[in-house]
């Protein structure tokens, strides 16, 4: 089983960190990797975590650059880093390895231009089948959350704070949100928020510290690596793109993540009448986001226990009503901040 880094040429924040890593001891070239001119059997809505199943058509003229260093395989091509769908499943067809897990470089863009450095699930779980998903992904799917998600948001912070990124940088999560498609536990890794910081070399530096030390390289402990022993696993229900209630409880040591749904992934129309008591009163994709979302962090946390954290204050009544009631039909249970510490 190996890891699979995935970087972009084509952004200087997705680039720049993979140069990074790169610099460090213990690299070699890895195998070409073909590019794919896929045709795809996309899955139905009622079962998005159904692999992608791919026509092998390869085009023999242009090939994926490729490293290796132990268990790690990163990978660098030259389309956006959304565009590239079942990376995970193609490393796999063209060299025989498996994979147990992807991680993407990339950038990201903020209304506010803060710096930051961030880092998040992937899916777009409340698009109907009829809509086309706006930065990649399948409507209606959530990806396998990365259980590295929490502890390397953490070992984020801790190397920011050692580099002297902070104060000026912001270290945060990110709501589930974008493509692009993948079969395999996946996170995204960013640096935030414009031209000006997404080449920084400090920045780079720094993710390239987190990638160094989370995948085991300089004590030969992973940082995050899923045991599977019981422990609470948060799904974040509600709030804004930053989650900052569910971040306050998930960047305490000892928490594990999966997704993260923001309000935007939750559209719920308002009922004609009633107040929400009973979820069939509610219409709108939430009730499939939150199902889909459940599913996936279930799927990737195997042997723990998910529990739903709600942003209540982000909810009007009617809405926390709906949710609470559809929680209570799936048997999942909803948590205190102290019940994930």
């Amino acid at each position: 089983m190996v890891v699979l880094v995935v970087a972009t040429a084509s952004d200087p924040a997705s680039i720049g960190p993979a140069a990074a890593f790169l610099a460090m001891p213990g690299w070699s070239p890895g195998p070409p990797i073909p590019v794919l001119s896929p045709s795809y059997l996309i899955p139905s809505i009622s079962n998005p975590l159904r692999c992608s199943s791919l026509s092998m058509a390869w085009n023999s003229d242009e090939g994926m650059e490729s490293f290796i260093n132990g268990h790690v395989r990163l990978l660098k091509h030259e389309h956006s880093i959304i565009a590239e769908d079942d990376l995970d499943l193609r490393w796999q067809a063209a060299t025989g390895e498996d994979v147990s897990e992807v991680i993407f470089l990339s950038k990201h863009t903020a209304v506010s231009n803060r710096p930051a450095l961030t880092v998040h699930p992937i899916g777009v779980p409340h698009l109907r089948e009829d809509e086309k998903p706006p930065q990649g992904g399948r409507p209606g799917w959530a990806a396998l959350p990365n259980p590295r998600i929490g502890p390397w948001l953490r070992l984020m912070q801790t190397i920011a704070v050692d580099q002297g990124l902070v104060p000026e940088f912001e270290i945060t999560l990110e709501a589930t949100h974008h493509g692009p498609i993948t079969n395999k536990p996946t996170m995204f890794v960013e640096i935030g928020s414009t031209e000006e910081y997404w080449g920084r070399q400090d920045a780079a530096q720094a993710i390239a510290l987190v990638l160094w030390k989370g995948l085991g390289f300089e004590e030969e402990n992973t940082v995050g690596s899923w045991e599977g022993n019981g422990e609470k696993v948060l799904l974040g229900i509600g709030g804004g793109h930053y989650v900052p209630r569910h971040m306050d409880i998930i960047i305490k040591d000892g928490v594990w993540v999966g997704h993260l749904l923001s309000g935007y992934s939750l559209p719920m129309e308002v009922p004609s009448q009633g107040n929400g008591k009973s979820s069939s009163e509610v219409g709108g994709m939430w009730k499939h986001s939150i199902k889909v979302s459940y599913d996936a962090t279930k799927a990737a946390f195997p042997g723990g226990e998910v529990i739903a954290h709600l942003d209540q204050k982000s909810f009007k009544g009617w809405q926390k009503n709906a949710v609470m009631s559809y929680l209570q039909e799936l048997n999942i249970r909803i948590g205190k901040p102290n019940d994930f510490i």
